[in-house]
């Protein structure tokens, strides 16, 4: 008995250190922002127990409203283009016999950088007279203001996330394909399956636990995307890139209203949270 307990004791005494600190920094300041939802809490301290009034105004507010719908488009348009482009990479990377060390720190690399010093460069290719315009105007074409049309402001700012994200998601995938046995495809190769059987038949189940992680994590990513946004567009056109992150940073430090911020935010968890459940739902049924 003593033996069998030990295992698990010493297991929770290496991650205790985590877990205090996930208590202290994420729980317990959770607990205290649905606490905060339920009231009118003032910057200076002063506040008075309110209930469901700031859910309400929330569903009144057609800023809000935008910003929700600004969020939900943003993610529909994130989370297939980053998970196929980390997918085709992370293929393309499995069939590669020399550098591959060198081919994957290229790809990776953008994911360590800043995300407001990518922001500013890619703010500059965006410009009228920047680099993607620049090669518009050499086929008579253009320019295009990506930053200034609401209707391509999203796509722009997506493409930007995906270009900076895109390298932790394709590890993911990669070390997914590698668990993968040789002889499974061999086989399957040998059987007369071309290369979209071999990957429909095998590669595609085998892989799903690991694409199943990678659109959970980009979709929590999408809906907190916050950084890009504040450095290349501040929320416009028009509100245009108004996304839930950025209306909850506007309510509580621009116009101190901690309270309805801190409703903004408990609503965008329970987004979040219904979200995953769906995808776990659809696509991990084979392993739940």
């Amino acid at each position: 008995m003593r033996h069998r307990l030990r295992d698990p004791v010493t297991g929770l005494l290496y991650v205790l250190p985590m877990l205090v600190l996930f208590v202290i920094f994420r729980f317990v300041p959770s607990l205290g922002a649905a606490g905060m939802s339920l009231t009118d809490y003032k910057i200076n301290g002063e506040w008075s127990f309110v209930g469901v009034q700031n859910y309400a105004r929330l569903f009144d507010d057609p800023i809000f409203m935008g910003a929700l719908r600004v969020t939900i488009v943003y993610v529909a348009i994130y989370v297939p283009l980053t998970v196929l482009i980390s997918l085709g990479t992370a293929l393309l990377l499995n069939s590669v016999v020399f550098m591959k060390g060198l081919f994957r720190g290229m790809l990776f690399l953008p994911y360590v950088t800043s995300f407001v010093f990518a922001g500013v460069i890619w703010r500059w290719i965006y410009e009228f007279d920047g680099l993607v315009n620049g090669l518009l105007a050499k086929i008579d074409m253009g320019p295009v203001g990506f930053l200034d049309d609401t209707a391509l402001v999203l796509p722009s700012l997506a493409t930007v996330s995906v270009w900076k994200g895109f390298g932790y998601s394709m590890l993911i995938l990669l070390a997914g394909l590698k668990s993968i046995p040789a002889s499974y495809l061999e086989a399957a190769r040998v059987d007369g399956a071309n290369a979209w059987q071999r990957f429909r038949a095998i590669v595609l189940p085998l892989l799903r636990p690991a694409l199943f992680f990678v659109v959970v994590i980009e979709t929590i990513g999408a809906f907190q995307t916050f950084d890009v946004i504040y450095v290349m567009t501040g929320g416009g056109p028009s509100r245009a890139s108004y996304n839930l992150i950025y209306a909850l940073y506007d309510q509580g430090f621009g116009n101190s209203n901690v309270a309805y911020a801190a409703t903004i935010g408990i609503v965008l968890f329970v987004l979040v949270f219904i979200v995953s459940m769906i995808q776990r739902r659809l696509l991990d049924r084979s392993t739940t």
